[in-house]
């Protein structure tokens, strides 16, 4: 990607409903999880940092993240305030000998080849009493041009995530679908943009200001319900990974 379109990344990630929204289901999520007080976290696949000030109200945070166009545009967005390193999953991973107590793949594992490797290479930097939390893009079914313009290579059903969450030697403390309320029209324009064989998803660029606070309000309602219990059904799946000591 050119410079110019990780600009638009980062200012598509500050304004967007989904992006906004994702971000206070997270925020509620992480607060139901035992952390010291200032813990460290590391969120793998940082991307152009648009998570990076949330997680920061939780500790210290540290990056991982392959792509040095998005590392330049962080590192300035952020006036270096975070360690964010150059690397990517399973691989290299060059945080040997640091512990987080959290570590994040908010819409990474999906991009990664072997995701149970690279969860299963996690455990090495995990803190005792350490979680993991992982969001992923759900039901394989709903595959259209938004995964190929995403360079994904999967989506996730519930069972699936959690195969490869054990078979990386996880244990499951929580796994829930989100992004529910709104799943009947978002899964209409996934299977709308594969009907009519768009290259290109529809739905990405942000909406026009009315639209886009509606949508994020009806999106930040779960994050109020996700403090207390699950969704069975929705456009992504979230999970809280732990080991046993």
């Amino acid at each position: 990607m050119s410079p110019e379109a990780y600009l638009e990344m980062a200012a598509t990630e500050t304004e967007h409903w989904w992006f906004r929204g994702r971000r206070d289901v997270l925020r509620s999520v992480l607060h139901g999880i035992t952390l010291p007080r200032r813990a460290h976290v590391l969120e793998v696949g940082s991307g152009t940092g648009g998570n990076l000030e949330m997680l920061a109200e939780f500790g210290s945070v540290s990056g991982l993240e392959m792509d040095e166009t998005a590392l330049a545009l962080t590192a300035r967005r952020t006036d270096g305030r975070f360690d964010i390193r150059a690397g990517h999953c399973p691989d290299d991973v060059p945080f040997d000998g640091h512990r987080f107590d959290l570590i994040c793949f908010f819409d990474c594992l999906e991009h990664i080849v072997d995701d149970t490797e690279s969860l299963a290479r996690m455990r090495d930097l995990m803190a005792p009493g350490g979680a993991i939390v992982v969001t992923v893009p759900a039901y394989q079914w709903l595959w259209s041009a938004h995964d190929v313009f995403l360079h994904h290579h999967r989506r996730y059903s519930r069972e699936s995530l959690i195969a490869c969450a054990r078979a990386a030697g996880y244990r499951i403390e929580n796994v829930t679908y989100f992004n529910t309320l709104l799943f009947p029209l978002a899964a209409a324009a996934r299977l709308t943009d594969r009907l009519l064989r768009r290259n290109k998803s529809s739905g990405d660029a942000v909406p026009t200001e009315r639209l886009n606070a509606l949508l994020y309000s009806i999106f930040k309602a779960e994050s109020r319900w996700l403090a207390y219990g699950t969704f069975p059904f929705g456009m992504s799946l979230l999970a809280v990974l732990t080991v046993d000591e």
